[in-house]
């Protein structure tokens, strides 16, 4: 999705919500890219090509989508912003905002400007914005 389908009809604006539905949605499909690198690495030890039919020829671009969004985990957020996105869209069990920001130890305003933060970095170093 190219920025332009991220800006506001009227204003040209970047549309925050956008950003952040498009940023949200790519890390709960890195979850699912997170399983199939493994499993990948697990059918090349054992030997194994293919063992379910691949309908979609897309290795390649789902690899690239997986090293890239590693990449800017790792490299793009500070401890504690990582920390955010890890319990709220990496973990496999849903936690409310509240319970995150209990369990960090934040208040509520420095949770979401975290998150927000998080999320625009995210953006960037994806190239989403």
């Amino acid at each position: 999705m190219g920025a332009k389908h991220l800006t506001n009809e009227t204003s040209g604006m970047l549309d925050d919500k956008q950003v952040e539905k498009t940023v949200i949605s790519e890390l709960k499909n890195y979850r699912a890219l997170k399983v199939r690198m493994e499993n990948l690495k697990e059918r090349e030890r054992a030997g194994v090509k293919n063992l379910f039919p691949e309908l979609r020829q897309s290795q390649f671009m789902n690899e690239l989508k997986f090293t890239q969004i590693e990449r800017a985990l790792k490299n793009s957020l500070d401890a504690i912003e990582r920390q955010i996105i890890e319990m709220k869209y990496l973990s496999p069990v849903e936690i409310n905002d509240i319970d995150i920001y209990m369990e960090l130890g934040l208040t509520k305003k420095r949770y979401y400007a975290k998150k927000r933060t998080a999320i625009e970095r995210l953006a960037t170093a994806l190239g989403i914005i």
